[in-house]
């Protein structure tokens, strides 16, 4: 927390740095020539409304209404402000410096936009630009974290140790005739399939991940069998919405980690899982022994790397509650959601097998 409040004041005060550079030097390079240095005052009072609508422009239209995508509102406005400009330079400051010459008529819409335009024009391009560079460092930061949680969710999965417990359960059931041989084979199919190659992509259906999920919880209740109890529930439809990948999985897999590595018996994991329009919340318990694991509760892997990117994929869209007693661990998880996009229309929206849990 104390690094990310470091890192904000930096950036605040590169920008400040930023901004107070632009503006004089725009001043300077606008403002005066060698027939108007005696109109310094006059020079500082126009430009003082020009930098004002500048920043309202910057700091409040592009981020509520221009980067949203709400052009039309951006657009009204942004003709508000200009109006506004325009009046203030006419019907006062005019009046105030140039009472004999400039003040005694309106000189003409075009005129005065002429005027008025190019030096906010280059101030609010110079913000825009910058938005955009600091963008490109969040998004250049954001793939570097997603591809660390990828290789460290695939490390702590698709291991051997992984892979041998369920090819193990697998010949069991094989050597059994049982008819659960072939539901086993593509669970475990589907699962390394999709982590593979599925997720690849920056926004998944939430469909998808539910399959995934699915399949991982089925794969890791064979394990537990007669040691506990998993209990697993969806309320809502996942049809249409997006969500970014291997976010769900991991508080999950920490649930079966904790319950166990630390008990023999005994075991509940407790899974719910909420979708509502554009909204999702995941709720996940597990019993544990404090005797074994409890330094171990919030340092399960791939948890402080999710952390990150739920902070980098869904600033402020998103809520993540950890909380531990004696014998219980639990985690609350919700999310904004991703709308359908356009985008996103010409994927495969839908699941190749419907299942239901446990069946």
């Amino acid at each position: 927390m104390t690094s990310q409040k470091q890192t904000l004041r930096k950036l605040l005060s590169s920008e400040l740095v930023f901004q107070i550079t632009l503006i004089s030097t725009v001043f300077l390079a606008t403002a005066y020539n060698e027939h108007s240095i005696g109109d310094a005052w006059a020079k500082l009072a126009l430009y003082t409304s020009y930098v004002l609508a500048s920043l309202i422009i910057g700091y409040v239209l592009l981020p509520k209404y221009f980067y949203p995508k709400r052009y039309m509102a951006f657009s009204l406005y942004l003709v508000l402000i200009i109006g506004v400009v325009m009046l203030l330079e006419e019907a006062v400051l005019e009046q105030i410096f140039y009472p004999n010459s400039r003040g005694r008529d309106f000189p003409g819409v075009f005129h005065t936009l002429l005027e008025i335009l190019p030096p906010i024009l280059i101030l609010v391009s110079f913000k825009f630009a910058w938005d955009a560079q600091k963008k490109q460092n969040q998004l250049e930061e954001l793939n570097s974290v997603i591809a660390e949680s990828r290789l460290q969710f695939l490390k702590s999965q698709i291991n051997p140790h992984f892979l041998f417990n369920n090819l193990n359960n697998l010949y069991s059931y094989a050597l059994a005739d049982s008819p659960k041989t072939k539901h086993i084979i593509l669970e475990l199919s589907s699962l390394l399939r999709y982590m593979l190659y599925d997720s690849q992509a920056n926004l998944v259906p939430l469909e998808k991940e539910i399959q995934c999920l699915i399949d991982f919880i089925q794969l890791q209740e064979m394990q537990i069998e007669s040691r506990g109890k998993v209990e697993f529930q969806i309320d809502g439809k996942a049809e249409d919405q997006y969500i970014a990948p291997l976010i769900l999985v991991v508080f999950i897999e920490n649930c079966f980690k904790h319950s166990t590595s630390s008990q023999a018996e005994g075991i509940e994991i407790n899974i719910q899982l909420k979708i509502s329009e554009g909204y999702l919340e995941l709720n996940c318990s597990n019993t544990y022994s404090a005797n074994t694991n409890t330094q171990e509760l919030s340092k399960g892997i791939g948890l402080e790397n999710v952390k990150s990117r739920l902070a980098l994929l869904y600033p402020d869209a998103h809520q993540l509650k950890i909380s531990a007693t004696s014998t219980v661990f639990s985690v609350h998880l919700g999310i904004e959601l991703e709308k359908v996009r356009t985008d996103h229309s010409s994927g495969n929206h839908n699941l190749t097998e419907k299942r239901d849990p446990f069946n």
